[in-house]
């Protein structure tokens, strides 16, 4: 078996072909996978691709490619720094929720060599490991085919064409009861994903080793529908994990992306999506101790149909409201955009806030809050307002306290809107 190559990137980079490393195949590969997403993706290159926005990882043609978060495109590239944001990568996904492991450190992510599609596929298989031990359901469902004993409905049309000879047999729908089901069809999928992506890698014979332990079910194609009919109930409840896991393989799997080329599975994410989620998981987590009620999410209409939603929305008590909306980007030495600082206005006059924040990554030791104020819509030059309306600041949060992610940040952040 030929080993998996891996590669290790910075959101925003360039990847040029390397022979015997980023092949031409690769980037056809990368193409068409982008052009299936709407070039949401990548940039594409004659020579190369340069990564947007997106990180997580991908595997095409025992390739894997690993894109990385970064604060600063200055930043070095250098081996350590990608051991420490890859570490960060894993424990945003695990606070957010997107990934169930147990706190990891960089040292520990670089002694075992993994990525993220490695955790992905441990998590599942032992997932499926757990509900063979515990013992898989049986479930009924219905099957029409040929049968010796009458039994269900006799499918009269199909019963004549296939039964003039066998007198014998019945083709009839009837009820089954056994572990050949939806539930079972759709885990064997993701096996069946998993053991291709594996091969020459550590996971693929415990991939192997699950597989014999799992019932010979048919083989279906499976889509987001799929997921749709899927029951959930008391019975279905203990597999709810291993079919989020699933999900998520399943449908960021591409098969076929060329012809004589292996499949593709590509694992991304958003980097200002998981910015606000994680910053949001961090300050609900924080508001425990405080007198904090958080929301993620919360849009009000402002024009016909069109709706502003700030990212987060903090309130304290009934008639104190705060407002958060995160940035991923290092703004320097730079000041906020006008479109921001109008937005956050509206945004104040629309929650009745009395602060917001603008909230920034940033690689400096030192978090940084500066103070503004914003003033009622009715001030002139001549006649200013007697008092603020509301106030907004410029928030520079360093995340990292060392090579790890700092878990005090929500407390950090509430502390300036109990001032």
């Amino acid at each position: 078996m030929s080993k998996t190559k891996s590669i290790q990137v910075f959101e925003y980079s360039f990847l040029p072909l390397e022979k015997g490393k980023f092949e031409q195949r690769h980037l056809v590969a990368l193409s068409k996978l982008n052009k299936i997403h709407g070039d949401k993706y990548f940039i594409m290159r004659h020579n190369g691709v340069t990564f947007k926005n997106y990180v997580g990882v991908l595997q095409v043609d025992g390739l894997v490619i690993e894109i990385l978060p970064k604060i600063d495109q200055y930043e070095s590239d250098s081996e350590s720094n990608k051991i420490k944001w890859q570490s960060a990568l894993i424990e945003m996904l695990r606070v957010t929720k997107r990934l169930n492991i147990k706190k990891m450190d960089e040292a520990s992510v670089a002694s075992q060599s993994k990525h993220l599609l490695d955790i992905y596929f441990e998590w599942f298989l032992a997932e499926v490991q757990k509900l063979i031990h515990q013992g898989l359901i049986k479930q009924y469902y219905k099957e029409t085919s040929q049968v010796k004993a009458l039994k269900g409905k006799l499918e009269f049309a199909g019963h004549i064409a296939k039964n003039v000879v066998h007198k014998e047999r019945f083709y009839t729908t009837h009820q089954v009861y056994d572990k050949d089901h939806l539930l079972h069809q759709v885990l064997f999928c993701a096996l069946e994903i998993i053991a291709s992506l594996t091969k020459g890698n550590y996971l693929y014979s415990t991939c192997k080793k699950v597989q014999l332990d799992f019932p010979e079910v048919k083989t279906i194609k499976v889509t987001a529908k799929t997921f749709e009919q899927i029951p959930h109930n008391r019975k279905t409840a203990p597999y709810e994990t291993a079919l989020a896991i699933a999900r998520i393989i399943i449908l960021n799997f591409a098969p076929n992306v060329k012809i004589g080329i292996e499949n593709m599975l590509a694992l991304l994410f958003d980097m200002n999506v998981l910015w606000e989620q994680y910053i949001l998981a961090r300050l609900q987590k924080a508001q425990q101790k405080k007198d904090f009620t958080i929301i993620g999410q919360n849009s009000k209409l402002f024009w016909q149909n069109i709706a502003i939603r700030p990212d987060i929305v903090l309130s304290k008590g009934k008639s104190e409201n705060y407002i958060i909306d995160t940035k991923w980007k290092n703004i320097d030495q730079s000041k906020p955009t006008t479109q921001d600082l109008r937005q956050m206005y509206v945004y104040n006059e629309y929650w009745n806030s009395q602060k917001a924040m603008l909230l920034y990554p940033t690689n400096d030791k030192t978090s940084v809050i500066n103070d503004t104020s914003f003033v009622a819509f009715n001030a002139t030059p001549t006649k200013p307002p007697k008092e603020e309306n509301h106030r907004c600041c410029l928030a520079k949060i360093n995340i990292f306290e060392g090579d790890t992610l700092n878990d005090k940040i929500g407390d950090f952040i509430l502390k300036w809107f109990e001032q």
